[in-house]
């Protein structure tokens, strides 16, 4: 496993489609979501993001960036493919709605990126034999906020108990 550090932006795919280019086929863990990502350059010669954000640490992301025409879900995993948002809510995170697997981020317009696809959801794909880049995310996104008002209390000397009553 290979790790560079960089501030600067998350490699992309190229866009023009190539002889250098391979199919995967990925899934969620109960296998409800499933769904085929083309690489091109094939996995093995990308470089992929392992972000320290907290929505990305812990959701175990860690991405490649196809375009959106290079990644193709199966029509029958639509339904079971559930969506969050958080902060700007710009973006959408995707995760199976069955087994809760994290399996990416749409992008929707912003950048226009296409997909971030976590290569945890690719089957058969040695994760040790990758490539990886450090992204500082943690830098660039706020945190998830709890508007509960449990940390809040918490925060202010209150025991778990108090703090859950209060709100």
């Amino acid at each position: 496993m290979t790790t560079q550090t960089s501030s600067s932006e998350p490699p992309t795919t190229s866009e023009t489609p190539d002889k250098n280019e391979q199919t995967y086929a990925c899934s969620c863990h109960c296998g409800s979501v499933t769904f085929d990502v083309t690489l091109s350059p094939p996995l093995a010669e990308q470089t992929v993001m392992e972000c320290n954000c907290s929505i990305c640490r812990r959701a175990g992301y860690l991405l490649v960036f196809p375009p959106k025409k290079a990644v193709v879900f199966s029509p029958d995993s639509l339904p079971r493919l559930s969506r969050y948002q958080f902060n700007t809510k710009q973006i959408d995170h995707l995760f199976c709605g069955h087994c809760g697997s994290s399996l990416g981020i749409d992008f929707r317009e912003f950048r226009s990126r296409g997909y971030g696809i976590s290569v945890r959801a690719f089957n058969n794909v040695d994760l040790e034999t990758l490539q990886y880049q450090k992204g500082d995310g943690k830098a660039k996104i706020p945190p998830y906020t709890d508007l509960s008002g449990v940390q809040w209390a918490l925060d202010h000397s209150q025991s778990t108990k108090q703090a859950e009553e209060a709100v």
